[in-house]
C-alpha cells in the first residue's frame, strides 16, 4: 500500500467525480435515462483515469435514490423560491451537494459549498454561485450544527 492509498482519493480526482456527477444528475433530470445508463455512457466517452470514480459512481446513484431525503436539506433554504423554480442546473448542484453535506461528513461543509459555488460558477447562470453559495451555508446549519459552530468559534 502506497502512501496515495492511505490518503484516500487527491482532492483534485474529488473535483472532477462531482464535475461529472454534476452532469449526470443534470442529464438524469432531463432525459429520464436511468443512472446506469448515464454512468455506462460517461465511462466510455470521458477519459476517467484521473477521477475518483467511485465517489462519481455513489453520488451518480445515491441521490436519486435519496432523493426525498436530499430535497429536504435544502428546500427550506430556498427562502423566496420553490424547488421547482430551480433551473436544472442548480437544481442538480443543489441535489449533489445536500447529499455530501448530510450523507457524507468526511467531507468539511466548507469543502462542500466551496466546491458547489465553483461548479456553479462553470457551469450555473451568472451569479447562481452566490444563492447556491447562500441556500448551502443556511443548510450547513441545520445539518452540520455542531461542525459549523465549531468552525465559526475558531475563528
Amino acid at each position: 500500500m502506497t502512501a496515495s492509498d492511505r490518503q484516500g482519493p487527491s482532492p483534485s480526482a474529488r473535483r472532477k467525480a462531482r464535475h461529472y456527477a454534476l452532469q449526470g444528475l443534470y442529464q438524469w433530470k432531463m432525459s429520464g435515462n436511468s443512472v446506469n445508463v448515464i454512468e455506462t455512457s460517461f465511462r466510455t466517452e470521458y477519459d476517467m483515469k484521473n477521477v475518483d470514480v467511485a465517489y462519481f459512481h455513489e453520488i451518480l446513484h445515491q441521490v436519486p435514490a435519496r432523493l426525498d431525503e436530499v430535497q429536504a436539506v435544502f428546500e427550506p433554504h430556498l427562502q423566496d423560491r420553490s424547488a421547482t423554480e430551480l433551473d436544472p442546473v442548480t437544481e442538480a448542484l443543489l441535489r449533489l451537494s445536500a447529499y455530501e453535506l448530510k450523507f457524507r461528513l468526511d467531507v468539511p461543509y466548507k469543502v462542500v459549498i466551496n466546491e458547489a459555488v465553483s461548479l456553479a460558477k462553470k457551469f450555473g447562470a451568472t451569479d447562481s454561485h452566490k444563492f447556491v453559495n447562500g441556500v448551502l451555508d443556511r443548510a450547513a446549519v441545520d445539518v452540520r450544527a455542531l461542525e459549523v459552530k465549531a468552525q465559526r468559534q475558531s475563528r
